[in-house]
Formats: C-alpha cells, structure tokens, sequence
C-alpha cells in the first residue's frame, strides 16, 4: 500500500501581514495544491489523505471552492478528505456543497466511519466541533485486523507542549487503536512518531505552504508506504512549497555589520519566492542611519515579500545632539522630549520617532 498524505492547506487564508502582496500569495497555496495532485499522479500513489484544514474557515467564497474541487479531482487516485477545526463537518460547511457529488474520486468524511481501502479499512476521525475536546480516535475499534488499518484524525498529540491542545490524541493512539499508520493534521510542521517498538507509524504532514514565520518543518507532504499489514510503514518527505519564509535578526554595531547584511540580503537565492522578515538590533550611531536605508530598499525591490523591523534599534546617547539641527518651535521640542525618553529608558517607538525625524531633515537638506 502506498499513498500520500496532507493536511492544512487552509486555502483562503487572509495573509493580511503580506499587506498588498496577499492576494498573489493566496493564489501561490492554490498552486502548491496543483503541484500536489501531479506529485500523487507520478508517483502513482493508490490513493490520497487530506488530514483536516483543506479550507481556513467555512465562508471561503464558492468560486474557491469550486477552483479546489477541480484541484481534487485531476489526483487520477481516490482521494480521502478529512474535515478539521477550521472548516468543521455540519451545517452550513464547505463539504455540504452539492457539487462535491460530481467529484467521483474525492470522498469527504464528515462522520467518524471506517471505508474499504483495496487491502484494508480507513478509519476517519473527522471535526464537527471547532471547540471540540474530546480524543477523535477514541471510537477506532482495536480488534478486528482485516488488511491495512489506516487512521485519520485531525487533533493534538499530548506531549508536545508546542501544540495547542486541541481534540488531544495520545501519544500512543497507533497502539491503542491497532492502527499500521495514523495520518494527522493540525500542526503545521513535519513531525513523525514512534511507538513503542521504534516503528513510525503516526505523523502530522504539516502545512504544504508556510503561513508564519517561524515553522520549524513546513512546506511538505509524506509519502508513505506499507509493505504488509502489520510492518513498519516508509516514510518519505517531499518538499512542495512555492514560497519560503526567512526571519533574520542581525545586530548592528559598526558600518560595517550593515555592508555585510545587504551582501548577505543579495545573495540569498530564489529572491522572487521569499518572504523575509529582517529585524535589526543593536545601538543605532548617527552614521549608521542612512546605510540602513538601502536595507529596506533592497527588501522591498528584491523580494516577493520583505520587511525592516528596526524596533530593538537603540539611539548611541552621544549622537542625540542632532535634534539642534532642527528648527527651533515645536518640532525641536517635541525631538528633545523623544531624546529625553530614549535617555532614560530606550523604547522602541521613541527611537522610531526619531529615526523619522532625522530622515525627515536629510530629505530636505538634501
């Protein structure tokens, strides 16, 4: 038995911290999609999970729906969908639209059941709660072995104090249930289990396109294969994500640290698919002002999507003389107070304040 395994795609995610570029990124996601159905065609996988979370919530637009479908159906496997906390089973869902009948390869498991696999059952735990607490896998008979035994749930695996604990699944469910492979979905990073034996046989797919800073393992699905009931499954990870995500934090000391950021900026690769976020600390010289400049320049021209964070930037005391440079009246008082507040306690939003004051000046002295 060999299929692939997905989850949280949350398609129509708003992305509202990619401000103007959004919209293209969410189209990016329904791409990785497209790129996941010609991935289970070559590799000629018997069939497909999606672990929960196909949606980000159950008001996405019907045309998006529809574009998914399509996405769905083009698999050339069956494909097994799996409701999760974002886009919960019941009234008024995405998956009680009628057109997912004329989806004859895609099947979506809106109740907890077991489904005839070729070789064996699956057994699918879907959401019907967004606040549910219960363990989903709890019904999953563990006796009864005929073939495969594939789970399916969508939840938290206790443990993990990374994960929000949400429809909590036990650290040994494989076991507990009988199950050769559990498929899971909700965390959005690549983790793979191993139960008492050493054996992997439970694993979260995570997210095939980042959403966030900060995943640890996103942007892939598993392949996984079984080669009799009952034996260790293969686990192969894929990497299909169209956009990456780079958080740097560098500290500026000298000019010198702000060169060998921009080369460093410039060389990093596929510049047109990252979306990078560069946060700078450190004490903020007067000469250091206009060389961190071009730093935004070149986040804002090279890359898909790209941030300066200059928050944790303080102000050298010394170099806070510069407010004489302004005209007397209250832009000069209002500077000198900005000063003051630095001096004795350096907050970000003071240091700002004057970062655009002295930018403001060498625009018009220049």
């Amino acid at each position: 038995m060999r299929f692939l395994h997905t989850a949280d795609w949350q398609i129509g995610l708003g992305l509202a911290q990619l401000a103007e570029k959004a919209g293209e990124a969410r189209k990016r996601r329904v791409d990785t999609a497209r790129n996941i159905a010609q991935l289970a065609q070559a590799e000629k996988v018997d069939f497909a999970l999606i672990a929960g979370d196909t949606f980000e919530h159950n008001g996405v637009s019907e045309g998006l729906i529809r574009e998914i479908a399509s996405v769905l159906s083009s698999f050339g496997c069956p494909v097994y969908v799996l409701p999760g906390n974002h886009d919960p089973a019941g009234p008024g869902s995405v998956w009680e639209r009628p057109f997912w009948r004329n989806c004859p390869n895609v099947v979506t498991l809106t109740e907890p059941r077991a489904v005839a696999l070729p070789g064996g059952t699956l057994f699918a735990c879907p959401a019907r709660d967004a606040e549910a607490k219960h363990d989903p896998t709890e019904w999953i008979p563990s006796q009864g072995r005929n073939g495969f035994r594939i789970g399916l749930a969508h939840g938290s695996v206790l443990g993990n104090p990374e994960i929000e604990v949400w429809c909590p699944i036990p650290r040994n469910a494989p076991e507990l249930r009988g199950l050769d492979y559990l498929a899971l979905g909700h965390w959005h990073s690549t983790v793979l289990y191993r139960d008492s034996s050493g054996a992997l046989r439970m694993a979260y797919s995570g997210t095939p396109e980042p959403s966030r800073f900060g995943e640890a393992d996103s942007g892939n699905v598993l392949l996984v294969e079984i080669p009799a009931p009952g034996a260790e499954p293969r686990i192969e990870t894929r990497r299909v994500a169209g956009l990456q995500w780079l958080a740097l934090e560098r500290t500026i000391r000298d000019e010198g640290d702000v060169k060998r950021l921009l080369a460093e900026l410039e060389s990093l690769s596929d510049p047109g698919n990252a979306i990078v976020e560069c946060r700078l600390r450190g004490m903020l010289r007067r000469r250091h002002l206009d060389q961190v400049d071009p730093v935004q320049q070149v986040l804002e021209s090279r890359f898909f999507f790209g941030r300066l964070n200059t928050e944790d930037l303080l102000p050298e005391p010394e170099d806070l003389c510069w407010t004489e440079d302004l005209p007397a009246g209250y832009l000069r008082r209002a500077a000198k107070r900005l000063v003051d507040q630095a001096r004795r306690n350096p907050e970000p939003a003071a240091v700002e304040a004057l970062r655009l004051l002295y930018r403001g000046l060498r625009e018009v002295q220049r």
